[in-house]
């Protein structure tokens, strides 16, 4: 970063170290970090900022991005998905702590198998700090065949969301842009 970036938050920078700190990270791996921390100060300096999850093929990249739009029209709002942070990390992983660190909320935008994020799911659920933070756009299917269309774990997660009042239904495209209206 620059003389003339904004600092980054000690609370964003504590978390993100002692995320890192377990990892042997080489100096180009060191320089992704800082890059991505560069890219993603619009996180940081907005009052609400908004991890986005979901599929990334044709079809559901399309209502994926129907929703950052949405929460982006936000005043003092942005929302960023995984792959608008540049350059190739070796851990996936990595890159996945130090967004959920960053944001105020995490968002999943599930559908049908594949949702395109089960692991993060798994992620989510797993670690309180993210839990708290996390809301789902849960697609339902109005056919008979999809009564469950999702996994037993991502079920599971569903549930536990549902009990903290962050599990939002959508069918339609329009029902999507309603649910993500409701996000806080």
């Amino acid at each position: 970063m620059t003389g003339d970036d904004p600092p980054v938050p000690e609370e964003v920078l504590a978390s993100a170290t002692e995320r890192l700190e377990a990892e042997e990270l080489s100096l180009a791996d060191n320089e992704e970090v800082l890059h991505a921390l560069s890219d993603l100060r619009p996180i940081y300096e907005s009052e609400r900022s908004y991890f986005v999850l979901g599929n990334y093929d044709s079809e559901p990249i399309r209502r994926l991005n129907l929703v950052v739009d949405r929460l982006n029209r936000r005043r003092d709002a942005y929302a960023v998905r995984m792959v608008d942070v540049r350059g190739e990390w070796d851990n996936g992983i990595q890159k996945f702590c130090l967004l959920a660190d960053l944001v105020s909320h995490v968002v999943g935008v599930a559908e049908r198998e594949p949702s395109g994020f089960l692991v993060e799911q798994g992620l989510l659920a797993g670690t309180e700090e993210y839990f708290e933070k996390t809301h789902v756009l849960k697609r339902t299917y109005p056919d008979a065949e999809a009564d469950h269309p999702y996994g037993w774990m991502e079920d599971g997660v569903f549930d536990l969301l549902e009990a903290n009042d962050r599990l939002y239904r959508w069918e339609t495209e329009s029902d999507l842009r309603e649910a993500a209206e409701r996000l806080p």
